[in-house]
């Protein structure tokens, strides 16, 4: 019987959180558990995206947790979580989690050899600890960055201090330099790295797990199941809520549009702008707004099915800094995405140049208007099934991670 490759995940987002990052560590880990690896990941207790520890879990010492065959073990971190995550909350909470399961990898060091490192970013310095396991044990690690983070940060304004900024992205570049391998989720998001570091970067793009979301047929039924009539044509936000992504746009859309009483605007998800919204929603009287939490992973492929049309809202300054984790479930179930993007940038290209979704100027409420009035009427079967078909041939789970272990020598 062949030896199981032995892979260490750490990752400061895991399931069962189940949007962003956390959605595809984990789905990353299950398919590598269910193809054969023995996998261990090191990571926090769940509070994202409530920024609070979700019951049943408590943030008070370190948890241990083993699949039945043991070939799945998850060491669960103490960390601080800001109920208000400002830039520098943001820093103290991640450097918490990063001393935190420092104490994790030394006793590993005791242990059988891994294989592989996964580290993923954010934060990009988790890299550091994966740094120092491979000085003892000489185990190659793979960097993976989901979001530019500093980058982020300072075009953003996250981070006031600049001094600061410079000490980060010092940090950023040596990690970048260090690792065996890093890898990224998106073409322009490997031009920003090598502008940082000209070194090879592996394509390791995010998928669509096809397999559990797909079309459904029956969506005017569905929107039953959420309170709606089966006439009214469902306009769909589900993410993250934060201020720096622009969704008060999808509110000045609602007021323009709220002579037409069959479109309803929905806003699914939590975070830390979310009573904003509602309050900005409430101050213009708007009932065709509304605000539902994050769905269960048992609903959520029928609360996907039921929207006419899915918004992936940016501000222009995020450009290629993140790939919205949320196009490729929408792409999955053959969804039409509205987004709003820059030309050039790696989400305008994806959905241009593969006819798979509709595209307007960031921070431009007008034309997001527009194109929602031209748009939410569309029930083009084709079109539906010829996004599904792209799902299947270019981002599917199996593909993508046979791909990124081939490029990672494993």
């Amino acid at each position: 019987m062949a030896v199981k490759k032995r892979i260490l995940i750490h990752s400061l987002f895991f399931k069962p959180e189940m949007t962003g990052i956390s959605k595809y560590s984990g789905e990353m880990t299950d398919w590598l558990v269910e193809n054969g690896f023995d996998c261990t990941v090191i990571t926090a207790f769940p509070f994202y995206p409530y920024w609070k520890i979700q019951a049943p879990y408590s943030n008070s010492w370190y948890k241990k947790e083993l699949n039945e065959d043991k070939s799945l073990t998850i060491y669960r971190c103490p960390l601080y979580v800001p109920a208000n995550p400002t830039g520098m909350k943001r820093i103290i909470h991640e450097g918490t989690f990063l001393f935190t399961s420092f104490f994790v990898f030394f006793r590993l060091l005791f242990s059988k050899r891994f294989d592989l490192i996964i580290s993923v970013a954010p934060p990009f310095h988790l890299a550091f600890v994966a740094f120092f396991y491979r000085f003892f044990k000489g185990t190659k690690v793979v960097h993976h960055i989901q979001d530019l983070q500093v980058d982020m940060a300072r075009e953003m304004n996250m981070i006031k201090s600049k001094a600061l900024l410079t000490f980060l992205e010092s940090l950023e570049k040596y990690v970048i330099k260090s690792a065996d391998f890093v890898s990224t989720i998106s073409l322009g998001m490997t031009t920003k790295i090598k502008n940082k570091v000209n070194r090879e970067i592996v394509d390791f793009p995010n998928w669509a797990n096809v397999d559990h979301y797909y079309p459904l047929q029956n969506r005017d039924e569905l929107k039953k199941e959420w309170g709606f009539e089966p006439t009214d044509k469902v306009v769909l936000y589900s993410g993250s809520i934060g201020e720096k992504q622009g969704l008060d746009q999808i509110i000045s859309v609602a007021a323009a549009s709220k002579a037409h009483t069959e479109i309803k605007y929905v806003i699914c998800g939590t975070g830390g702008y979310k009573e904003t919204l509602i309050g900005l929603a409430k101050a213009q009287n708007l009932d065709n707004v509304f605000f539902l939490p994050l769905q269960s992973n048992e609903a959520f492929n029928r609360f996907l099915n039921m929207a006419d049309l899915h918004l992936i809202i940016q501000k222009k300054d995020a450009g290629d800094l993140v790939m919205p984790s949320k196009l490729t479930t929408i792409l999955s179930i053959g969804g039409l995405a509205l987004a709003t993007a820059n030309p050039g940038t790696s989400l305008y290209e994806v959905l241009v140049q593969n006819n798979i979704g509709i595209v307007v100027e960031p921070e431009n409420s007008k034309a997001l208007h527009e194109a929602i009035m031209a748009n939410i009427a569309n029930n083009d079967v084709a079109q539906q099934q010829h996004i599904r078909n792209y799902a299947i041939a270019n981002i599917s789970l199996n593909g993508i991670m046979q791909n990124f272990l081939k490029q990672v020598e494993l």
